[in-house]
């Protein structure tokens, strides 16, 4: 089972109310400014981003559906892109394929990691620890702490 302990707490704020944000590795380049977001429907890759990775365009797929804000804005996407994704820090990690949504957004961050994604990883977040657990593929618990 997944639990939290006061252990956890360490380096944590008593009084933070901060992002759960940490480094995850895309396509072999570590990419930090990631959003641990579990009010998010799907996974954001900002358009900057990607290209700083130098992924090949050609394995963008076409998205036709609008990606819909919390106000209802709809964002139009630049389509989406399958790659693996690192979480954890050696050797401690899991890495699952991501369907990233790429979106051109103004933003301080650089990913957002989405329910679809904690689902797969089967993580609990706890924003009051600034933790994020899930069973690695040998069934340890892995912890990635906000960075």
């Amino acid at each position: 089972p997944i639990t939290f302990t006061d252990d956890d707490y360490a380096g944590v704020s008593p009084n933070q109310d901060d992002p759960m944000v940490i480094a995850v590795e895309v396509a072999n380049w570590e990419v930090h400014k990631t959003l641990i977001d579990q009010g998010s429907s799907a996974n954001v890759l900002y358009w900057p981003t990607f290209l700083r990775l130098d992924i090949p365009h050609s394995l963008i797929q076409p998205n036709t559906e609008p990606l819909v804000g919390f106000a209802g804005e709809r964002v139009h996407t630049r389509g989406y892109v399958d790659l693996l994704t690192t979480f954890g820090t050696s050797p401690d990690t899991r890495r699952i394929m991501v369907r990233y949504l790429l979106v051109e957004a103004n933003t301080s961050y650089n990913i957002i990691i989405g329910r679809p994604s904690l689902n797969q990883l089967g993580a609990v977040v706890s924003t009051s620890h600034l933790t994020m657990k899930f069973p690695g593929s040998d069934g340890k618990i892995i912890s990635v702490k906000e960075n």
